[in-house]
């Protein structure tokens, strides 16, 4: 597998044969004239990348996780994120898009810079592509055509300005584009919080004594979601953080087993998956108001 690493503008332009305007940001479109690739390729980010595919030429992988995506999709990649891209055999249409890649050094010391860590969608969209309505993707071009525009006129002190309180913009519009996806799919998303809630029973049944407290990282994987994707996903399911669904869940078990007069505090806690009952004692007190002896006291006679 060829490795290709992309750590400037002029990189990016290079590699795929774009003209480079300004030296720290690109906006390209691909029109079908590249030839399919036939080989997988791994792209090494050092980069901001948003990409709008127009065709289905290939699949990719994040880690060990397949894109959900198809024609009319946004993915969108960070600095240090590695991504393999696999040509798909039996799929011979060119490939179509049109995308955005900036050198974080663009942000530096602007607001968009200190706030980029809010726009989740960098991390979780390696695995959930944004399936946009052709309402959308009309927005997405027009925003970037701006840009485009912009970079076209001479480079002043009101450019970079410009450009980046427009790429606030497409960002803004992306995440509220995201948040809608989460809302229609509503149905596969019950599905995704039901299945969380049924492996984090059995979680803790089985397997917490062994392999240690549960994790939002370890159910995310399960769902083969990223942690950022799967969170969104889960507060907007029940309206509440996958964090504190864990942890409701960790409570009303520890609660059921301190009913159990015969376990100590100290099995307890290593049933619930705590190395040290005194790490037990302070999660307990924090959600509940009440050390786990204090509770305890609710069911002397």
């Amino acid at each position: 597998m060829k490795d290709i690493y992309i750590d400037s503008i002029q990189q990016y332009n290079d590699y795929f044969g774009f003209e480079t305007v300004h030296p720290l940001v690109s906006v390209v479109h691909c029109d079908g004239n590249v030839k399919p690739r036939t080989e997988p390729v791994r792209y090494h980010y050092g980069l901001y990348a948003i990409i709008l595919k127009e065709t289905k030429g290939c699949s990719i992988t994040y880690g060990r996780t397949q894109y959900d995506f198809d024609e009319m999709t946004i993915t969108s990649f960070a600095p240090g994120q590695v991504i393999t891209v696999n040509p798909i055999p039996w799929n011979a249409v060119p490939p179509k898009w049109t995308a955005i890649v900036f050198h974080p050094d663009f942000l530096a010391r602007t607001n968009l810079g200190r706030e980029i860590s809010k726009y989740g969608f960098f991390s979780y969209s390696s695995v959930e592509a944004l399936h946009l309505s052709s309402a959308e993707v009309e927005i997405v071009r027009s925003v970037l055509n701006i840009i485009k525009q912009e970079m076209n006129y001479a480079i002043d002190h009101h450019s970079r300005k410009l450009i980046v309180a427009n790429i606030e913009v497409l960002l803004g519009y992306c995440l509220r584009f995201y948040e809608r996806q989460f809302v229609t799919r509503e149905e596969i998303n019950h599905k995704v919080v039901k299945d969380f809630e049924y492996m984090l029973t059995q979680y803790i049944k089985n397997e917490a004594e062994d392999n240690g407290i549960p994790s939002v990282a370890f159910f995310a994987e399960k769902c083969n979601l990223t942690p950022g994707y799967f969170g969104e996903l889960v507060k907007t399911e029940t309206g509440q953080t996958a964090q504190s669904f864990i942890s409701e869940h960790m409570v009303t078990v520890s609660k059921e087993l301190l009913s159990d007069a015969k376990l100590s505090v100290s099995q307890v806690a290593l049933k619930m998956g705590f190395d040290y009952p005194q790490h037990f004692v302070r999660f307990f007190k924090r959600h509940t108001g009440k050390t786990p002896s204090q509770y305890r006291l609710n069911f002397k006679d």
